[in-house]
């Protein structure tokens, strides 16, 4: 039995780029919609944020010296590629998706409208939201809280590439010790950079868990969706 009747799952555009480290890699982007189709199967309704780190970083360094609005125009654009590729990914394993892009474009994605992103939830679809917020200077972890208290998730599931939360960088710190369970204020007391700190401070406002856990083991979403003890816990 599915412990969340509604998930916002937000995932980094990384994931999709698979061992390339930029673009899409069709295997990577086919296993993950198979893994995400499955969990929207067992019965929680599923709102999707994901990055655009994976095609942005091919003009990251063109970016450095732009406009920062700019730039961040050209991050939500690529967020919008991803979600597209996700759709039909999902839409191949027969999950009916909806893309809807807080920036319009009538020709591509359906316009963000919340009441018609809650009509779709309830209809058992999986909503990508792209885009972002349609603002600069905020990240799609603004986003992805954003959407979540909108459509009145009952949890965050960050899918990253450490399994949770740890009081330094895993990646470069073997003897790193992992939290079980966080409170808000700890991760932004100690800058813990799971998420940045206005998504933080958002969820810790409106009481709004946060699940951090590893994307790249096969059946952590389901693990997740099932409330299996998986990752770290913010709250």
């Amino acid at each position: 039995m599915p412990k969340y009747e509604r998930i916002l799952l937000k995932l980094s555009g990384e994931v999709l780029a698979g061992s390339a480290g930029f673009g899409i890699d069709g295997s990577r982007i086919h296993s993950l919609a198979a893994e995400v189709a499955e969990v929207a199967r067992a019965g929680p309704q599923i709102g999707l944020v994901v990055g655009g780190g994976n095609i942005f970083r091919g003009v990251s360094s063109a970016a450095r010296d732009m406009d920062r609005v700019a730039a961040d125009h050209m991050g939500m654009l690529a967020t919008v590629i991803n979600a597209i590729a996700l759709q039909d990914a999902l839409e191949q394993q027969g999950a009916p998706t909806r893309v809807m892009t807080a920036i319009q474009m009538h020709q591509v994605a359906e316009p963000y409208i919340r009441r018609r992103a809650l009509r779709h939830l309830d209809k058992g679809r999986i909503v990508i939201f792209a885009a972002g917020t349609s603002n600069p200077y905020f990240s799609t972890d603004t986003a992805a809280t954003l959407r979540a208290l909108e459509i009145k998730a009952q949890v965050v599931a960050k899918a990253t590439r450490v399994d949770g939360v740890y009081d330094k960088d895993p990646l470069k710190h073997p003897d790193a010790v992992r939290y079980d369970e966080v409170s808000y204020l700890e991760v932004l007391s100690k800058n813990l950079a799971v998420m940045d700190a206005s998504a933080v401070a958002m969820c810790r406002d409106n009481r709004m868990p946060i699940q951090v856990f590893h994307l790249n083991t096969h059946g952590n979403i389901m693990r997740m969706a099932m409330g299996e003890p998986i990752g770290t816990i913010i709250r």
